[in-house]
C-alpha cells in the first residue's frame, strides 16, 4: 500500500491509534476548555440516534462520560437508516472468504479502493478536499484487513458465510471495483448491526451516563469565544409515529444544551431532493426529474448547513451515491418509497428507449457510470429484460424488511430460496408497478409501452438484441461482455451457489415466461460532507479543528468529508458510521479526561 500522501509522522498504524482516541487527548486538551459543572449538561451531546451516533455515544459512556443523545425523531426510529439496511460490511481476508476459496489481501483491497474513489482534489495539499478523505480510506482499509470483523464478532455479530460479490467494476485491475467478493452480509440484517450498540447505549441510559432528548430537533450549534459549547433548538410534539414514518414537525417548546463536546451524526440528504439536484454534478447528466427515495424523510441534510454556520467545511458536495435499479414499494413505509433490486450478472439492461447498454453497464458493476448512461438518454428509467429463471436464482432487494429469513435468522425460510423464488421478490412481481410479465416478446414490449405510455420500445429492434446476445451462449466462449461476466461469475462457488443463474437464452420458453423491469433513479447516499482530520474534529476553511466540534457517518462524508472518493465498493456505508463513530467518540472522550 502506498503512503505517499500522509507525512511521515502519521504512518497507518498511527492513523488508526489517532482515529482511536489516543493522540487525540494530547492535541485536544489545549482545544476543548474546562467548564465549571454549574455550566455542563453533560460532557458530549450526540446530533442523531442513527448507527454512527449510536457507536460514538458508547464510546463516550465506556470511557466514564456523560452524554446526551439527541434526533429529532420518537424512539421508535432509534437507529436510523442503519436499521433499514441489508446489513453489508466489507471485510478483507475474512474467513467467509477463505472458507469460499477467495484470495483477497490488504494491498488487492487498496488498489481497488484507490481505482475506485479516484482522488483528485488536493491529496497532497493539506487544504485539498481530498487530503482527509486519503487519510481516512487508508486508516479504513486498515480496519477492515485488521481488526473490524474480530472487534465486531467479540459483540456477537455474525454473517452469512457467503459473501456477495458486488460493483465488479469497469474492467481493468487498477481502475474500479472488486476484484474479490467483499461483502458480507450480517446474519440479522442492518438490525443485527444495531443491536449491540443499542444494548450498550441503553445500559449506558440505565447506569445515568446517557440521556436519551428524543424530539429535540438542533437548530444552531452554540458557541462561545470561537469554541463550541451546546446546541439549541426545537421541542417538538411526542409523536408515535412507527419507525421509517414521517413524524410531526410542530414545536410545542425550546432547549438549549452545554458540553464541552459535540459530535454531529445526523445522516446524509437522501430523502430531500432539492438538495440532491441542488449537488448534482455536471458529470452525470442532467439530475432526474422522478426519483424513487431510498431512506425515510427524516434524512434532509440540515445539519450540514447548521454546522457549515458554526465554521464547518462541507467538501466534496457533488459526490453521491444513487442506485440505478429502483423499484416503487407498492406497501411503503416512507413517502416515494423505493426498493432496489441488487442485481446478479444475467439481466439484459436497456434504456428507455431499448437501446442495450454497453460494458461497464452491466448489472452489478458499475452503479454511477450506468446512472451517467441513463441521464444521458433523456429520460429518468431503464429497463431490465429477463426471464424468471433469472430472477428467482439472482434477484434480492435491499432492506432487512425485503429479507425476512435473513433478518429473523430462519434457517429453514433461507434454505428455502433453492427452490422457490423468495416470497418478497415474487410480491414485488405480482404487486409492483413496476413489472411486466409475458409469455412471448411482443406481449413483453406491448406491455413495456403500456406502462410507460411513451411507445419507445420497437419489437423488431429488441428481438434483433435479444437473439444476437442469445446466439452467444451457444459456445464456452464469446464476444460479449456480459457473457463474459455471467461465465467468470459461475467460476466462483458463492456465485454458483445462490447468485447467478446457470447460462441461458433469455428466449429459452424453459426459462420462462419473460419479466420486464421497470428501473427508477433510487436516492440513497452522501458520499461528501463535513471536513474531519482523523480525530473526526471538524475542520474549518483553513483546515483548523474547530475546537469542542466532532462528525462522524454520513454527515461527514463516512470520515475526512469524502473516504469513498467517487465511488463506493459496497459494504462501506455502514462500515464507514461503525469506523468514524468509534474514532470521534473515542477522542472526545480523550479530549475530555480531566
Amino acid at each position: 500500500m502506498q503512503n505517499a500522501a500522509v507525512p511521515a509522522a502519521i504512518t497507518r498504524r498511527h492513523a488508526l491509534t489517532v482515529a482511536g482516541g489516543v493522540l487525540a487527548a494530547a492535541t485536544l486538551a489545549q482545544t476543548v476548555p474546562a467548564f465549571g459543572a454549574e455550566t455542563q449538561d453533560a460532557d458530549a451531546i450526540v446530533v442523531g440516534h442513527g448507527l454512527a451516533g449510536l457507536v460514538a455515544t458508547a464510546e463516550l459512556a465506556a470511557a466514564g462520560r456523560k452524554v446526551l443523545l439527541l434526533d429529532q425523531e420518537p424512539e421508535a426510529s432509534l437507529g436510523g437508516q442503519a436499521f433499514w439496511s441489508f446489513g453489508g460490511l466489507f471485510f478483507v481476508d475474512s474467513d467467509e472468504q477463505r472458507l469460499m476459496g477467495v484470495k483477497d489481501s490488504q494491498d488487492l483491497a487498496w488498489q481497488d479502493w484507490l481505482g475506485t474513489a479516484g482522488f483528485d482534489r488536493g491529496v497532497d495539499d493539506p487544504t485539498g478536499q481530498d487530503y482527509w478523505a486519503y487519510k481516512w480510506a487508508e486508516a479504513y482499509v486498515d480496519f477492515a484487513s485488521g481488526e473490524k470483523r474480530s472487534w465486531l464478532s467479540g459483540l456477537g455479530v455474525q454473517w452469512f458465510p457467503i459473501v456477495g460479490w458486488a460493483e465488479r467494476g469497469g474492467g481493468l485491475a487498477d481502475g474500479h471495483g472488486n476484484s474479490v467478493p467483499r461483502f458480507h452480509v450480517t446474519w440479522g440484517t442492518g438490525p443485527a448491526v444495531v443491536e449491540p450498540f443499542e444494548k450498550k447505549v441503553r445500559a449506558a441510559v440505565a447506569a445515568g451516563k446517557v440521556t436519551f432528548k428524543f424530539r429535540h430537533r438542533v437548530d444552531g450549534i452554540v458557541t462561545t469565544n470561537g469554541t463550541v459549547t451546546g446546541v439549541r433548538g426545537a421541542i417538538l410534539e411526542p409523536s408515535d409515529a412507527a419507525r421509517g414514518k414521517a413524524s410531526s414537525r410542530t414545536v410545542v417548546g425550546e432547549f438549549e444544551l452545554h458540553a464541552p463536546v459535540v459530535v454531529v451524526t445526523s445522516g446524509g440528504i437522501g430523502a430531500n431532493h432539492d438538495l440532491v439536484r441542488q449537488n448534482w454534478p455536471a458529470r452525470l447528466g442532467t439530475p432526474p426529474k422522478s426519483m424513487v427515495t431510498g431512506v425515510p424523510a427524516h434524512v434532509d441534510g440540515r445539519m450540514l448547513g447548521i454546522t457549515e454556520q458554526a465554521g464547518g467545511r462541507i467538501v466534496n458536495p457533488d459526490r453521491m451515491w444513487h442506485y440505478t435499479e429502483g423499484l416503487r414499494n407498492y406497501d411503503p413505509i416512507w413517502p416515494n418509497h423505493g426498493i432496489r433490486i441488487l442485481p446478479g450478472p444475467s439481466s439484459m439492461w436497456f434504456d428507455a428507449t431499448g437501446k442495450r447498454f454497453s460494458t461497464p453497464d452491466i448489472p452489478g458493476y458499475d452503479t454511477l457510470h450506468t446512472l451517467g448512461s441513463i441521464t444521458a438518454s433523456g429520460y429518468d428509467y431503464s429497463w431490465f429484460v429477463t426471464t424468471q429463471k433469472i430472477l428467482a436464482k439472482e434477484f434480492a432487494l435491499s432492506g432487512s424488511e425485503q429479507n425476512p429469513d435473513l433478518t429473523n435468522k430462519d434457517v429453514w425460510q433461507l434454505l428455502s430460496r433453492i427452490w422457490q423464488t423468495p416470497e418478497p421478490i415474487e410480491k414485488f412481481k405480482k404487486n409492483g408497478v413496476d413489472f411486466v410479465v409475458a409469455t412471448t416478446l411482443s406481449e413483453l414490449v406491448r406491455g413495456m409501452n403500456k406502462l410507460t405510455g411513451d411507445n419507445l420500445i420497437k419489437l423488431d429492434d429488441l428481438q434483433r438484441q435479444i437473439d444476437a446476445r442469445d446466439r452467444e451462449i451457444d459456445n464456452p466462449y464469446t464476444k460479449d461482455v456480459q457473457v463474459m461476466g455471467i461465465r467468470n461469475a459461475l467460476t466462483y462457488v458463492g456465485d454458483s451457489l445462490s447468485r447467478t443463474a446457470s447460462a441461458h437464452k433469455i428466449m429459452d420458453s424453459s426459462a420462462g415466461p419473460l419479466i420486464a423491469v421497470r428501473l427508477n433513479v433510487l436516492t440513497r447516499k452522501t458520499l461528501g460532507g463535513l471536513q474531519t482530520d482523523l480525530s473526526g474534529r471538524v475542520l474549518d476553511a483553513t483546515g483548523t479543528p474547530i475546537p469542542g466540534l466532532y462528525a462522524a457517518g454520513e454527515v461527514a462524508g463516512f470520515g475526512g468529508g469524502g473516504v469513498h472518493g467517487y465511488r463506493s465498493l459496497e459494504g462501506t456505508f455502514l462500515g464507514g458510521c461503525l469506523f468514524s463513530g468509534r474514532a470521534a467518540g473515542r477522542a472526545a472522550a480523550a479530549a475530555t479526561a480531566t
